[in-house]
């Protein structure tokens, strides 16, 4: 679509796509990441809006931390399955960059792997800040920037990370990853890391925690080795500067 916020007309397209990549237990990284995550989280009793939810997924890890969640998502096919699944408690078809909410509503919002789907990352950081609690948490996380920009040059755990043009810029992309018999068609945007921070700063947040997690490689999950080496993912908490 035009705007903002999501790619709508992308994720709407790739629904069914989606849904099965996810729902597949163990098929992507999620699952080597998934502890980690909830625990930079934290449990929690308050209220949680999951920006660009999705079929649900990071709804229901919100669910289980303790939070009461209102999952929101541009793309109706997905939100759509996100509450035929009970992901949430409330559910909000609506655009991260014009999130229908009243100001200061939230304790927590979380952004998980959506930021990079997003045209105009500080209009939509703005509307997170704008429904977040005075004394609430913003969480991000994001495709690592630099990962972005590399690959490897093998399929070893110890292949090189080549980094051929520049980590600098804003760049489209558009890319189908194929595994155990799925297709998985991605589009987005990529962008330094310091384009990120400044959206935060220019919305008014402080960054008050910074991770680069590196895979949990028990159960099956060796081929993300090579992501001890270089980050894959980076998450952010923020809050309202006084």
């Amino acid at each position: 679509m035009a705007g903002t916020g999501v790619d709508r007309e992308h994720w709407a397209r790739i629904a069914e796509e989606w849904i099965a990549w996810v729902r597949t237990p163990g098929h992507d990284s999620f699952w080597a990441w998934r502890d980690a995550f909830l625990a930079f989280v934290g449990e929690g009793s308050g209220e949680a809006l999951d920006v660009g939810c999705g079929e649900g997924r990071i709804a229901r890890e919100l669910k289980g931390l303790g939070y009461r969640v209102t999952a929101a998502d541009g793309a109706r096919p997905l939100l759509e399955a996100a509450r035929a699944a009970d992901s949430a408690d409330a559910y909000a078809l609506a655009d991260a960059a014009n999130l229908p909410f009243e100001d200061g509503r939230f304790d927590r919002v979380v952004a998980y792997n959506m930021l990079m789907d997003v045209e105009d990352v500080p209009s939509c950081v703005r509307e997170m800040r704008r429904v977040l609690r005075a004394d609430g948490v913003l969480v991000a996380s994001i495709v690592h920037p630099f990962r972005d920009r590399g690959r490897f040059a093998g399929d070893g755990p110890g292949a090189p990370f080549v980094l051929e043009g520049s980590y600098y810029g804003r760049e489209r992309f558009e890319d189908a990853e194929e595994r155990d018999g799925m297709v998985m068609h991605f589009a987005g945007w990529s962008q330094p890391l310091e384009a990120y921070v400044q959206a935060f700063e220019q919305a008014g947040l402080a960054i008050t925690a910074l991770r680069e997690p590196v895979p949990d490689l028990s159960q099956g999950r060796e081929r993300y080795e090579r992501w001890t080496r270089i980050p894959c993912f980076l998450w952010l908490k923020a809050q309202i500067l006084d």
